[in-house]
């Protein structure tokens, strides 16, 4: 095992000490990624893969958790497991750094699954708020599926399999990381200390926060058509900034604008840096000065939008560059996907077999067993 054990005075049971740092983390394959999922994960995730803090790093493409709520449509997660690592490799994740592989294709997840279950109550997966949350956004009630429900014991499996110290989530997800470590503590207290608990690695500023959509609504998706993915063209992107949502007040370039809540605002905190304004727009040194100038009126709406296209243009023209070349050789795409998930599941075949130990139910290799029972049974025979 490549972990200490220390005793853990606060619940008498023992924590796991890893000895290498080890991130977990992924997406559900239900469309393209868009710049909401670059700001919030995936520019970090290249540089926590670059950093050289982190022993390991994995990514999954969380294949079976969206067919919790696709099971009618798996098509649709099917053809979308090639988009997303389009836009992974895209995007700089380096698979010679990071290992990306499919959830479906690594069977020890789902039994960890079912061994996790029996130390979870219904009760508690209820009072979870961000289970109650997603229930609530996707209308379903008393005709929710079993596996969407029990979806948080399925990324506490996920999640443990590979000894994970670290999961990138934001602060709607903590919820669920806790579930995740109150199982480790119930596992390592009743069988043995063997799972590593993990802990939350949160985005940090606001530019990081979940970007909106286009129209100004918290949510970025397909189904709103509000969305700018990072696999559209420039003449899609441009247009997509041409209608993006400002401050219904400012009617005239007189006009005080508002910057609360402009979604043109929000979106340039979260790309533009003080170069893009030396290149794009010299009147400004940084954008700062482009706030106060909007608040006090004299700015019109078509400019700012103008220069956040050129913004996004500077981040968008490479990782588009490069995924055209990655659409050239779509096998090779799935080599490493296929190497990926050799690795993965190396990893989590060590932690089940670590866990079926602690669990006493190894019965093959279980030596000491075999003999108990042969010398009971030689007994009762004499």
């Amino acid at each position: 095992m490549s972990e200490e054990i220390c005793a853990d005075n606060q619940d008498n049971s023992t924590l796991v000490v890893p000895k290498e740092r080890i991130i977990l983390t992924g997406d559900r394959p239900t469309g393209r990624l868009h710049v909401g999922h670059f700001v919030g994960s995936l520019r970090e995730r290249v540089r926590l893969q670059n950093s050289g803090e982190f022993d390991r790093i994995f990514v999954m493409i969380a294949d079976a958790q969206a067919l919790t709520d696709n099971a009618d449509n798996p098509e649709k997660v099917r053809q979308n497991i090639i988009e997303v690592a389009l836009d992974y490799l895209s995007c700089g994740i380096d698979p010679a750094k990071t290992t990306i592989f499919i959830q479906s294709q690594i069977p020890e997840l789902f039994e960890l699954t079912a061994y996790y279950m029996n130390l979870v109550t219904v009760a508690r997966v209820q009072r979870n708020p961000t289970v109650k949350s997603e229930i609530q956004m996707r209308g379903f009630n008393a005709d929710i599926p079993v596996g969407f429900f029990t979806y948080p014991i399925s990324q506490a499996s996920d999640i443990t399999a590979f000894k994970a110290t670290t999961v990138p989530v934001g602060e709607d997800q903590l919820p669920m990381l806790e579930q995740t470590r109150e199982i480790v503590r119930s596992f390592n207290r009743t069988y043995a200390p063997v799972l590593v608990e993990p802990e939350a690695l949160i985005p940090q500023g606001e530019a990081a926060k979940r970007l909106p959509g286009i129209d100004g609504k918290a949510k970025m998706s397909k189904s709103l058509g509000n969305g700018i993915y990072l696999s559209d063209t420039p003449e899609e992107v441009a247009k997509k900034v041409k209608s993006m949502y400002t401050d219904p007040g400012h009617l005239k370039v007189s006009d005080p604008g508002k910057i609360e809540g402009n979604a043109v605002f929000t979106y340039l905190d979260a790309f533009s840096t003080n170069e893009h304004f030396a290149e794009y727009w010299p009147e400004y040194a940084n954008l700062d000065e482009l706030k106060a100038h909007y608040q006090r009126g004299g700015l019109g709406d078509v400019k700012c939008k103008m220069f956040l296209n050129r913004v996004l243009e500077d981040t968008l023209a490479p990782i588009r560059e490069r995924r055209h070349e990655l659409e050239a050789d779509i096998p090779a795409v799935y080599d490493i996907l296929a190497a990926g998930c050799e690795t993965a599941r190396a990893a989590a075949a060590e932690t089940l077999h670590e866990v079926k130990d602690a669990m006493r139910i190894n019965y093959f290799s279980d030596v000491a067993l075999m003999e108990e029972q042969a010398l009971r049974y030689r007994r009762v025979e004499d």
